[in-house]
């Protein structure tokens, strides 16, 4: 009989290649496999070693995220089944819609950031808007009634505080966003669907993303880390644990993530978190002048050699930019060395 090999081998080429793997299967046995498994076991030591895995990142940073839950009254009317008859909706629709109006408790959930141990919390606004009680739980599954400090809607962000007494809580320190580049490793940190605290990881895709459409401010960090529906408030965290942007908003057309998530900078996040600690007004930047984005044709008519920036249109009489001896006319294209792509890049920074 002759065993043939895929390759029309005869029984004495098949003999041969056997052999060879005895041989070689011979040659493994004797190699310390116990001492690569170690390798494979040993935990980074520093922060070149993580790529490995981001398990000590993790347990420094996870306990300093928190579930934030929003109850707030909605006021419904409540239609007599009478209006819901098929025969009456073929005649009438829904005219008649009107009803005795009730109230209703709804429940929402949210993640939120401990950025101090005394217990003041950032989160996103539309995770507390119009809520009447928040509720605060801790990576431990204690929970603590919370008091709504700051709220600004035009940053999208929400300071809360809990009462934790003398105990001094987990919390993260912020890392200056401006020094963030694209393709440095990030780790995303929240409650998506209410499933239980999630990690998911990542790189900063691109930084100062505007035209998001989330919020008033516009000077985003997008990252590819999976954000979906319940992140909205949690932490994103760079590999040394320190938090450079809170999640708040995706771009997907199924509600779930496809890779295209915005946060918003820590630099901004800070600046709200101290106005909270200050009385709870949110500063704002005024540039004092009115602006608008150079296109195409417009960098052509200016002799510009690329589009970009913004235009200078008017300048209000005795505002910063008045003092800072600009005019009408000139073209903006960077502001403390990052590239102004708008006028929206110009209003935050």
């Amino acid at each position: 009989m002759v065993v043939e090999m895929l390759s029309g081998t005869s029984w004495t080429g098949a003999f041969t290649m056997a052999l060879a793997a005895v041989l070689f299967g011979a040659v493994l046995a004797l190699f310390p496999w116990s001492v690569r498994a170690e390798t494979l076991r040993q935990v980074p030591s520093s922060q070149a070693q993580v790529e490995l895995s981001y398990a000590p990142v993790v347990k420094r940073v996870a306990p300093a995220v928190v579930n934030v839950y929003t109850k707030r009254v909605v006021k419904e009317s409540a239609r007599s089944p009478f209006f819901n008859d098929p025969f009456f909706q073929q005649f009438f629709g829904n005219r008649f819609s009107f009803g005795v109006p009730r109230e209703r408790v709804q429940q929402s959930l949210g993640s939120g950031v401990i950025v101090d141990p005394s217990g003041l919390i950032v989160t996103n606004f539309h995770v507390i808007k119009g809520g009447e009680q928040f509720t605060v739980a801790l990576s431990d599954r204690r929970e603590f009634e919370a008091e709504l400090v700051l709220a600004d809607e035009r940053t999208d962000l929400a300071v809360l505080r809990i009462d934790v007494g003398k105990q001094k809580l987990p919390y993260l320190t912020f890392r200056n966003s401006d020094a963030v580049e694209v393709g440095d490793i990030v780790l995303a940190i929240g409650n998506p669907f209410g499933v239980g605290q999630t990690v998911t990881s990542g790189i900063v895709s691109a930084l100062a993303r505007t035209h998001v459409g989330a919020s008033d401010y516009q000077f985003f960090i997008q990252t590819d880390a999976a954000i979906n529906p319940g992140n909205s408030g949690g932490a994103l965290v760079t590999m040394d644990g320190r938090l450079i942007g809170i999640n708040s908003a995706i771009y997907s057309q199924t509600g779930g993530s496809i890779g295209i998530g915005f946060a918003i900078p820590s630099n901004m996040v800070e600046s709200v978190v101290a106005s909270a600690r200050d009385g709870g007004r949110v500063k704002r930047p005024w540039f004092g002048a009115a602006l608008q984005p150079v296109d195409n044709e417009l960098a052509q008519s200016l002799g510009l050699d690329r589009p970009g920036g913004s235009l200078i249109r008017d300048i209000y009489k005795g505002g910063p930019a008045a003092k800072a001896g600009l005019k009408v006319g000139d073209v903006i294209r960077a502001v403390d060395g990052f590239e102004v792509e708008d006028p929206q890049a110009v209003r935050y920074r």
